[in-house]
């Protein structure tokens, strides 16, 4: 299970991938533009074996988007900045509660 404070994106890739090559940039400015506000975490399928059978991957790249814990959605397929900006509104919701703002602000 992931556990943290922040919601988070999980990137199963592999470094012989090229969809995961061409997608890694705008995960690293995503993840530099949204510190404090989302999470992102990165798994080598070739290497950690384990985590990915846990987690049920079978294709790369895949996206697990996890808040308080719990699987909020999950993507296949390689997605282009817009289509992943779309997929942080939609699984990180604004908390209302707490005057949380939207994660791709």
């Amino acid at each position: 299970m992931i556990r943290s404070p922040l919601p988070v994106v999980v990137d199963f890739y592999a470094d012989w991938c090229a969809p995961c090559r061409v997608a890694e940039p705008v995960l690293r400015e995503l993840s530099s533009r949204l510190a404090g506000r989302v999470k992102f975490a990165t798994v080598n399928v070739d290497e950690a074996t384990v985590v990915t059978q846990s987690f049920g991957i079978h294709s790369i790249p895949t996206y697990l988007f996890v808040d308080s814990g719990t699987e909020r959605g999950r993507e296949v397929g390689p997605l282009d900045p817009v289509e992943i900006r779309a997929m942080l509104r939609r699984y990180f919701p604004p908390r209302a509660a707490s005057g949380g703002t939207p994660a791709t602000r």
